[in-house]
């Protein structure tokens, strides 16, 4: 049994999401929740509310579900859209940057898939 949820067009680079997501994969749901709530990076509470939404998920899916035995089968960072976007530069110059935004996508389920 797996369920899935996922943010859309959150706005920070993924590069730094991944940072973040790569601290949970692998863990159980509640020890995830924990390592996330010590997380000192501004991405780490919209990644919880993905994890909880996904937990929620697979509580709504099956009846007969053990929210303790969850395990965070599955957690990646997408690239999303850039918007871009023009900077001042010297002399009447204008250079381009972009600025990102990431997918972030959990998946929880039992250990043995």
């Amino acid at each position: 049994m797996q369920a899935k949820a996922e943010a859309r067009y959150i706005r920070t680079s993924p590069q730094k999401a991944r940072l973040v997501v790569d601290l949970i994969r692998g863990h159980k749901a509640g020890d995830a929740i924990n390592i996330l709530r010590t997380t000192n990076k501004r991405i780490a509470p919209s990644v919880e509310k993905v994890l909880r939404s996904a937990i929620a998920n697979a509580e709504n899916r099956s009846n007969d579900i053990d929210v303790d035995n969850l395990f965070v089968t599955e957690a990646y960072v997408n690239e999303g859209p850039r918007m871009k976007r023009v900077r001042p530069a010297p002399m009447g110059r204008a250079y381009r940057y972009q600025r990102r935004m990431a997918h972030i996508v959990v998946k929880v389920g039992d250990r043995e898939q």
